[in-house]
């Protein structure tokens, strides 16, 4: 079957994207839909609190497996932890479309019970996918980390496009006895079919992981050279070809011989600097930014924070496709290229400190440069974050082990650093719907 077109690159690239869209799509998910599922469940707007703590709770699991690899490196069976956590995810989806608006009486009071427990295990899976998925792309050729990351680009992309088709958070400024007030419009389908569809999306991945561990086996009968001289071609400027598969997978047997030497020599000052470069965008573009967006975007108009959120979801993919042709190597170029990220990014908070009167109130430029600052913010962090990949990965397996770790301490950071100034000390000011807020 080496011949045929299930052995091609193509497919191979395709896969690895489907794959990676299981990684954090049911927490992009969840946080989509939760101007729907706030109308029913009694914790109301306070439900994103909980649910951030609970994703919080979900890094027990990338904990769990860093200090299985540390205490018995090389006996933990990545494909078997991924296997699992890919069931359990799909379980919970299904459970969750189920049962999420049921609620428990505890303590006199309803509760959401089953809607946090399904959450609780999402988070957990996603969580433990970064230290999991990020890994296993190992066993393939560099060029494949950047489809990875694609995928991972996809898994915000998707819900987004969805949640947007459904008409969540959609208003008109209606005037009851001379006084305006905003009035949600009703959804075009409910939250139980969306929570459908990402039960759909876990098992097409699901199924690509299969897919591609059952292709791994057949290509490890073939005669082409493995990987791993593929990444060691790439360290001597031998890549040449960004959609040219490079070699067949490596085996299970081959990542365990890998990954010894690199990790005697690994903390080297440039990753360090590369993992902390990973480290501090990822609290920006995980934690910090998206608890500030629509403090960032509501006040210019409900269309300003969709624009910003579909077009930044599509800078995403589309920066990590460019990264598949043009990768920047050099420290300094990174260091500039996270630095033009951060002036961005400062933008945003300032724009989000200003809330509800921000600059360019009412003009149509303050409008575009919050959204093309959104775009840039990204994009420029999205690449950022797949050059980063790539180049760990010529470092060895236990460098993606750490690259997952990196990427999960600063989104972890990173959010719990925003959360306070946002749900206890109310930094931010909301802008109020159909409301003249700045007169």
């Amino acid at each position: 079957m080496s011949g045929s077109w299930w052995s091609g690159a193509a497919v191979t690239h395709g896969l690895m994207a489907l794959f990676a869209m299981g990684s954090w799509v049911s927490v992009n998910s969840l946080w989509v839909e939760l101007p729907v599922v706030v109308k029913v469940l009694p914790e109301a707007w306070n439900l994103p609190a909980y649910l951030s703590v609970l994703i919080a709770f979900g890094n027990l699991g990338p904990i769990a497996v860093t200090v299985t690899h540390h205490c018995a490196p090389g006996r933990l069976n990545e494909r078997l932890v991924i296997h699992c956590i890919q069931a359990l995810a799909v379980v919970a989806a299904a459970l969750l479309a189920v049962f999420w608006s049921h609620t428990v009486t505890i303590a006199g009071e309803n509760r959401s019970l089953p809607f946090m427990l399904f959450t609780f295990v999402l988070s957990l899976v996603c969580c433990t996918s970064n230290v999991t998925f990020l890994p296993f792309t190992f066993r393939y050729p560099p060029q494949y980390i950047r489809t990875f990351f694609i995928g991972q680009g996809l898994s915000a992309l998707f819900p987004c496009i969805v949640a947007l088709g459904q008409g969540v958070s959609k208003l008109e400024c209606k005037t009851v006895n001379g006084t305006v007030h905003p009035e949600y419009l009703k959804e075009r389908f409910p939250a139980q079919n969306f929570f459908w569809f990402l039960f759909v999306m876990l098992v097409v991945s699901a199924l690509s992981f299969l897919a591609l561990s059952r292709r791994q086996t057949e290509s490890q009968q073939d005669d082409a050279p493995p990987a791993a001289d593929g990444a060691a071609a790439t360290k001597n400027g031998g890549e040449t070809h960004p959609l040219h598969n490079g070699g067949s997978p490596v085996s299970e047997e081959h990542v365990h011989v890998e990954e010894q030497p690199p990790a005697q020599t690994f903390w080297t000052s440039r990753n360090i600097y590369l993992l902390s470069l990973l480290a501090v965008s990822n609290a920006l573009t995980n934690g910090v930014l998206p608890s500030v967006q629509s403090f960032t975007c509501l006040p210019y108009s409900t269309m300003t924070f969709h624009l910003s959120v579909v077009f930044g979801n599509i800078a995403n993919p589309l920066a990590c496709f460019l990264a598949m042709f043009v990768v920047l190597r050099t420290s300094m170029g990174l260091g500039f290229l996270s630095l033009a990220g951060g002036v961005f990014a400062a933008y945003l908070m300032g724009v989000a400190a200003l809330s509800p009167c921000p600059p360019l109130m009412g003009n149509p430029a303050g409008q575009a440069l919050v959204v093309v600052s959104w775009i840039i913010f990204t994009g420029l962090f999205s690449y950022l974050k797949v050059v980063i990949g790539t180049l760990l990965h010529e470092e060895g397996h236990a460098a993606l082990l750490w690259c997952g770790i990196a990427i999960q301490a600063g989104s972890l950071v990173g959010a719990l650093t925003i959360f306070p100034l946002v749900n206890v000390y109310q930094v931010f000011a909301r802008a109020q719907e159909c409301v003249d807020n700045c007169s």
